[in-house]
């Protein structure tokens, strides 16, 4: 099981990322949702779009759940 964060801020394309812990690009702690611990991150961006229906996996850390 790996933490996984959404940021708050969404990106230009209005997409909010899914990061797990450890990313290079994991948000500061006042820019980021805790999403809680998961096996992929796949159940972590169907958690995140809870809040957030438009998220999407870092092409870095979740590149099987990045759309692009």
């Amino acid at each position: 099981m790996v933490h996984y964060c959404v940021n708050k801020n969404a990106q230009t394309n209005g997409d909010h990322e899914v990061h797990k812990v450890g990313c290079r690009w994991y948000p500061q702690q006042e820019n980021r949702l805790s999403l809680g611990d998961h096996p992929s991150c796949k159940p972590a961006v169907v958690e995140a779009k809870k809040t957030y229906p438009k998220s999407n996996g870092c092409a870095h850390c979740s590149p099987a759940c990045n759309t692009g």
